[in-house]
């Protein structure tokens, strides 16, 4: 059969996390779906890829809630142990502060120990914020994030208008950490993970806080094999459901005839569908795929979207091991504020920027030959600047003179591998608008139903991904597939998203916590 002969209910563009969830989601219920991926291998931002024997993840390095990936797998009636190895990280990772190293132990009572040591009042203080956060992180899980977000009508329900002034939008997470701890490095700690949100920690809401109960309670995890086994994982579970996959298959457009979507056209190919979920990059898929009077939005609206950062990456294989190395390692060895306005206020290639080090090969040996360690190196940037390989060849020299300053190891005379990517890559490789690595900001006037709408003004095209709701990570990539299959679902006259999916009754996430707060 060609390929423009083919049948298919529900055609998916992309194949990253969103479009494998929306996916097998569908074809659980009985739809005839076929995947458009233009990689030569399915997993979008999370592909990976090979050379002199090592073993490079490309994108996502954290694993953070498991119960979402747990609860995923489940509605398939299958488990995360059945695809990989799952190994939590102690310490979850090591924070480079310039008075020195502070490992982050797994496990809440070992973490409030080691804030007491470096500020008296400071282990109860982070209780009291965790329980906080943990009220947060059940309110957003089971009444905010399965939501399609169409109109604000949405959250009209009067639990959740009783549960909103616990949410702490008006507040801002600055503010929230400063109240409860004083040290620079508590609160520079505390502040890490919403670096990649999009906003400084000054203009993000204080309901973010829900991000450190994911970190310090659920806990940091890392999948034997890598991060691409989990798209394998996803790929299985999707084969297994009958969904096929077309790799190396770019999307020219989506096609409309009679007032709603046709199908696509691929390599000058016409695919017949009903419906089209682009799991692709929003932009690029509303801008430049559908049809001009069938998009919602405009060049001026695009430009005026606050976007998170951008990465410079270097993906690196070193010929010895680097003792004292940890999995994860942050380098807060510089001023933060300095960092955050070069991003936010005034975007430009940092002076003197913070950086994330990854070392898989610390935990897993598969990922590099034996007596060698895989790395992964990233510094947060501003999205829509400029390439300029000259700021990147000094941003790596001042990395590199730090990280080899605290190993006391010239790692650079044993690189034997080496690989940057930034701006033009993930443009070229992922058509993201302005080079993007973590989509939207995940400010209060960008959250919920004032994000780019999950559905599209052409009848049968729905988006799914981190430009849409619920917003980007892994997790809520996942689940962003998910609401948009429930969605088509609806669509067709159907009951929406299957019961097991929803997640209106959070899951026991104490069973991931090495106490209840």
């Amino acid at each position: 059969m060609s390929i423009d002969q083919q049948q298919t209910d529900v055609a998916i563009i992309g194949s990253g996390f969103a479009g494998l969830a929306a996916a097998a989601t569908l074809a659980k219920e009985g739809l005839n779906v076929a995947v458009y991926e233009q990689h030569q291998q399915p997993g979008g931002r999370a592909r990976r890829f090979d050379a002199d024997g090592f073993r490079f993840d490309m994108g996502p390095s954290w694993y953070w809630m498991p119960d979402v990936f747990d609860r995923y797998f489940d509605h398939f009636g299958r488990k995360v142990e059945e695809f990989y190895d799952l190994v939590r990280l102690d310490p979850s990772y090591r924070v480079e502060f310039k008075s020195g190293p502070f490992d982050v132990p797994a496990g809440i009572p070992a973490l409030a120990a080691a804030f007491e040591a470096i500020e008296p009042g400071a282990g109860k203080a982070l209780t009291s914020f965790l329980a906080e956060a943990k009220i947060k992180y059940d309110i957003g899980m089971g009444r905010f994030v399965n939501k399609p977000a169409h109109s604000i009508m949405e959250f009209a329900r009067m639990d959740i208008l009783r549960d909103a002034p616990r949410l702490q939008l008006l507040r801002s997470f600055s503010d929230h950490v400063r109240r409860h701890f004083k040290d620079p490095r508590l609160v520079q700690l505390m502040e890490f993970p919403v670096l990649f949100l999009g906003s400084k920690p000054q203009t993000t809401p204080a309901l973010y806080s829900l991000m450190n109960y994911a970190d310090t309670a659920l806990g940091t995890w890392y999948p034997m094999g890598g991060m691409h086994g989990i798209v394998e994982a996803m790929v299985q579970v999707a084969r297994d459901e009958g969904v096929t996959f077309h790799c190396g298959q770019p999307v020219d457009e989506i096609v409309e005839e009679g007032g709603r979507t046709a199908g696509l056209r691929v390599g000058g190919h016409f695919i017949p569908a009903r419906h089209v979920v682009a799991a692709c990059d929003y932009h690029h898929a509303e801008q430049r795929l559908l049809p001009e009077r069938y998009r919602r939005y405009n060049a001026q609206y695009w430009e005026k979207r606050a976007m998170s950062p951008s990465s410079l990456l270097f993906y690196m294989g070193v010929d010895r091991k680097l003792p004292g190395l940890k999995h994860h390692t942050l380098f807060f060895d510089t001023p933060f504020d300095a960092h955050a306005e070069e991003i936010y206020d005034r975007p430009d290639w940092p002076e003197d920027p913070l950086f994330y080090v990854c070392a898989p090969s610390v935990t897993d040996s598969s990922v590099a030959p034996e007596g060698c360690e895989n790395l992964f190196l990233l510094v947060p940037i501003a999205p829509g600047i400029d390439q300029d390989d000259a700021a990147c060849e000094r941003i790596f020299g001042q990395i590199m003179d730090r990280l080899e300053a605290r190993l006391d190891i010239p790692v650079r005379q044993h690189i034997v591998y080496k690989r940057q990517y930034a701006h033009r890559e993930f443009i070229a490789d992922y058509n993201a608008f302005k080079g993007n690595a973590y989509g939207l900001a995940n400010t209060l006037n960008q959250t919920a139903f004032l994000k780019p709408k999950l559905k599209s003004k052409l009848p049968g095209t729905w988006f799914a991904g981190q430009l849409t709701t619920p917003g980007p990570g892994v997790p809520p990539s996942i689940i962003s597939g998910q609401v948009a299959a429930g969605e088509i679902l609806k669509s067709m006259g159907r009951s929406g998203l299957p019961e097991s999916v929803t997640i209106e009754q959070p899951a026991a996430l104490s069973a991931y916590s090495s106490t209840p707060l």
